[in-house]
């Protein structure tokens, strides 16, 4: 399999769904009377596809009509200094199949707010994008403190 290699800081599809994989709340995005929403969403991943749950509302929505969403995950490694970003673009679907819930459910999708979130949405993402950066050294006298970066000084 001849396999492409990504500039260097972008990740790779591979990459982007491992990321993925080490992170169980997102972002979700979506254009709602003409201005950008985001909502945080727990999440598992599913035959290349994300999945999560959500009340009746504006997520739903989107899911019902085919409207695009965009998922986001970003993070920092301490360790490597290094900060992450996972942007999935796609069309979502509400999930109907009986089946299909109890398949999500076997791997844990439970919601962390309280409250009915007896829907399934599933995002099939059609582009997906990532990026891996070294970040740069912390001034210590001048970072706030609650800077992430700070984690590898003390």
């Amino acid at each position: 399999m001849n396999t492409i290699t990504p500039p260097e800081g972008q990740l790779s599809i591979d990459q982007c769904w491992a990321m993925l994989d080490t992170e169980t709340v997102g972002r979700v995005a979506l254009v709602v009377d003409g201005h950008p929403e985001i909502f945080p969403v727990n999440f598992l991943l599913q035959r290349r596809s994300i999945v999560f749950r959500t009340a009746g509302g504006t997520k739903l929505w989107a899911a019902m009509t085919s409207k695009p969403l965009a998922f986001e995950i970003d993070g920092y490694d301490a360790g490597d200094e290094a900060a992450w970003s996972v942007v999935a673009r796609g069309e979502s679907e509400v999930i109907e199949s009986q089946e299909e819930k109890d398949q999500v459910d076997a791997l844990f999708l439970e919601p962390w707010q309280p409250g009915d979130k007896d829907n399934y949405v599933r995002l099939r993402p059609k582009a997906m994008t990532g990026r891996r950066f070294k970040v740069k050294k912390p001034d210590l006298w001048n970072t706030r403190l609650s800077d992430a970066r700070r984690a590898s000084f003390e």
